[in-house]
């Protein structure tokens, strides 16, 4: 495989088209919004720029890495010649099912269609297209250009050649890929997002601050950040929709969103992206947000 599409130019997206592109693959970045292209290519440059002022780059390097960049703001166009489409789409089931839907018409028979999704599942995304056997997951961590980890999440019919070429792929980037069976959370976010609820939990029952709840799981626990700060770069918005996932999809009390999550969200505090969660990112300095209304 050498031409990759890639479906979206946020965050997830502008990274993964990085890190393929940085290996010699081609890239086609699609995303509606031209803006959104530009700054993606401009946040790739600054990241490529960082790799080189800390040894680990050229300036050819960049140059070569941008130039396996295209930008595509229709669709078809961007995938007519895809080996490999990467989704990166916003979080949202129905937005994703109806991006495949229109993926498996458009792309060639050969492409294999693959989903960052987060928790998703991707039996379920298979089953809207004639190809369940070429759809497969591969959620990146962020930021993509620095985390090792590739979750490769097989769906119920997803074949053995496409897996183990979606795995092989992954170790040509310089990524581990890990492959998990196709339940919900996959393992990561199974593990990871019912922690970062009971973080909210304890907050919401007064059990302590937000700065004294990251400080025991960072000093005591060898967390490189807290569970409540990871959740404001994560995105408020994304661990309740991740939270709603679990508890449908496993039916345990367990993973029932805490109720502060709920109201944060529904009040647009959602972390670094709207500029207020836990703490306050309006500047781009870490601000703890009097926490005694909670």
């Amino acid at each position: 495989m050498k031409n990759i599409a890639v479906i979206g130019a946020g965050t997830m997206g502008n990274g993964i088209a990085h890190v393929f592109a940085q290996n010699n693959y081609t890239v086609s970045l699609i995303d509606v919004n031209a803006d959104a292209l530009q700054k993606a290519l401009a946040t790739i440059g600054k990241n490529l720029d960082r790799q080189i002022n800390k040894g680990r780059l050229k300036e050819e390097d960049k140059t070569a890495t941008l130039a396996n960049i295209k930008t595509f703001t229709q669709l078809a166009e961007g995938v007519k010649e895809a080996d490999l489409v990467v989704e990166a789409a916003t979080e949202n089931a129905e937005i994703k099912l109806n991006i495949f839907r229109e993926l498996d018409k458009i792309c060639p028979e050969k492409t294999i269609l693959a989903s960052n999704t987060s928790s998703i599942s991707i039996t379920k995304i298979a089953a809207v297209t004639n190809r369940p056997e070429k759809v497969i997951g591969m959620h990146f961590m962020n930021p993509v250009p620095v985390m090792k980890l590739v979750e490769i999440i097989k769906g119920y019919k997803t074949s053995k050649e496409v897996t183990d070429l979606v795995l092989e792929t992954s170790k040509n980037l310089g990524k581990v890929p890990v492959p998990v069976n196709d339940y919900p959370g996959f393992v990561a976010n199974r593990i990871l997002m019912p922690m970062i609820n009971e973080a909210i939990i304890t907050l919401h029952e007064g059990v302590a601050g937000v700065a004294e709840i990251d400080t025991v799981m960072k000093l005591g626990m060898a967390h490189p950040m807290g569970p409540l700060q990871l959740a404001d770069f994560i995105g408020l918005d994304v661990c309740l929709s991740i939270m709603h996932v679990l508890y449908e999809g496993l039916g345990n009390p367990k993973y029932a969103p805490c109720p502060l999550l709920v109201n944060m969200v529904e009040a647009g505090n959602l972390g670094v992206k709207s500029g207020e969660g836990f703490y306050s990112w309006t500047h781009k300095t870490k601000e703890l947000i009097v926490s005694s209304q909670f």
